[in-house]
Formats: C-alpha cells, sequence, structure tokens
C-alpha cells in the first residue's frame, strides 16, 4: 500500500465522522431544550467528562484508551442510527445493526488502524476493562444529567419511569462518588413531581 492509499483510507472515515453532526438523540440541550443534542455533540461532552472527573475512575486506568473510546463508541450510529435507551424493540436488533456498520465504518481505514478502532468498539461494547466500564459510565452520566437540567427532556417525552433511570444508571454503581451524585440528580427531577 502507498502512503497516498493510506491517507485515502483514513480521509475516507474522517469524511464519515462528519456524518455524527446529523444524528440526532433524544437528549435535550440543557442551554436550548427545544434541541436535540447530536452524536458529535454527546462524544464531545462524554470526553469532556472523563478528562474533568478522571479522579473517580479505577487507580490506574488508561484514560487516553477511555478517551479513544468515547471518541468512536458512537461512529456506529453513522449507519445503524441512534437507538433511544429506553426503546426496547429498538434495542433487540441493536448489537446486529451496529456490527454491521462497525464492519462497514472502520472497515474503510487501513489494516492496523481497522484492527485498533475496531478494537476500541469491541472493548467498550464487550465492558470487560476498567476502561470501557468508566467510558460507559460517561456515557451514562451524561444524558441523564441533560435530563434532569432540562426539563425532563426525553423523559418526559417518552413517559419513562424512574424504575427504567435507575436501571440505566446501574452501572454507575462501580463508582460509587458518581452513582451518589446521578441518583440525587434523579431524585431531585422525579421529587419535583415531573413524572
Amino acid at each position: 500500500m502507498t502512503k497516498d492509499q493510506r491517507l485515502q483510507q483514513q480521509i475516507d472515515l474522517i469524511h464519515r465522522l462528519d456524518e455524527m453532526k446529523m444524528v440526532q438523540r433524544r437528549s435535550r440541550l440543557i442551554v436550548d431544550p427545544e434541541r436535540f443534542e447530536n452524536d458529535a455533540e454527546h462524544s464531545f461532552h462524554i470526553a469532556a467528562m472523563a478528562v474533568l472527573l478522571k479522579e473517580y475512575a479505577h487507580p490506574g486506568t488508561d484514560m487516553e484508551r477511555v478517551l479513544s473510546m468515547l471518541l468512536f463508541h458512537d461512529v456506529v450510529e453513522i449507519e445503524a442510527g441512534d437507538t433511544f435507551a429506553y426503546d426496547d424493540v429498538g434495542n433487540a436488533s441493536k448489537e446486529e445493526r451496529e456490527q454491521a456498520a462497525a464492519d462497514k465504518l472502520f472497515g474503510l481505514l487501513p489494516e492496523d488502524q481497522r484492527a485498533y478502532v475496531r478494537g476500541l468498539w469491541d472493548e467498550f461494547e464487550a465492558q470487560e476493562t476498567a476502561e470501557s466500564r468508566f467510558a460507559l459510565a460517561m456515557d451514562r452520566l451524561e444524558p441523564v444529567y441533560l435530563n434532569a437540567k432540562s426539563g425532563g427532556g426525553t423523559w418526559k417525552d417518552a413517559h419513562v419511569s424512574r424504575e427504567a433511570v435507575d436501571r440505566r444508571i446501574a452501572v454507575l454503581k462501580e463508582f460509587p462518588k458518581l452513582y451518589e451524585f446521578t441518583v440525587e440528580l434523579v431524585d431531585s427531577f422525579f421529587a419535583g413531581g415531573d413524572q
């Protein structure tokens, strides 16, 4: 492979990454609750959160790996679309759709980078490492924060129960201070009679 071919393969995925700006999520923005967040904004927000909250990760957690995972964990949604967290029907086919999307999108890269980026995505999905679990904690905390601070957003729109939210945030129990903060946030919202 020539250097030009390699660069073209890298540019091909970089070009596709721009499409993340068009993948609408169900979370509403705090600063403009009429507008929905997109995948690019979400990825930036949770990566920034990981940097700011890294002291709550387990000692020895490789934060560069966490950040890399957070940047690539939702890339597959360019092809597969965003699956609403509380959509049981959509979640039934999510894994199959996202695996196919990962094959297609990461397949654009040169072989070495394809293996690296696909490995990050697979690691995030498997949830077997300290890095993937901290990355998932950021991915779960951010939409909860947006919902609680934007007047309910997704929760109100879809009539999401407190029990469903509790199931989504259970992964944060591994990080006690973050879990305590999140429970207080959820308690405060639901105690306000908004649901």
